[in-house]
């Protein structure tokens, strides 16, 4: 139903985004949707920079 996607399939989409590598300086694109880098991304010096982890919209239960 890509008719219904509208507004809400903009927060979907994967934004580049520049970040700088802590390890030489350079700059790097990543990409991101609501600021979480969403795939692992390696610098020319070889610094990685790890995806984050999703938001799980489940709670976890607590055990009892």
């Amino acid at each position: 139903m890509a008719v219904l996607d509208g507004c809400e399939g903009a927060f979907k989409t994967p934004i580049p985004e520049e970040r700088t590598c802590p390890q030489c300086g350079k700059e790097i694109e990543v990409f991101t949707v609501k600021g979480r880098v969403v795939e692992d991304t390696a610098c020319e010096c070889g610094y990685v920079i790890k995806a984050d982890e999703p938001d799980s919209p489940m709670t976890k239960k607590k055990e009892q």
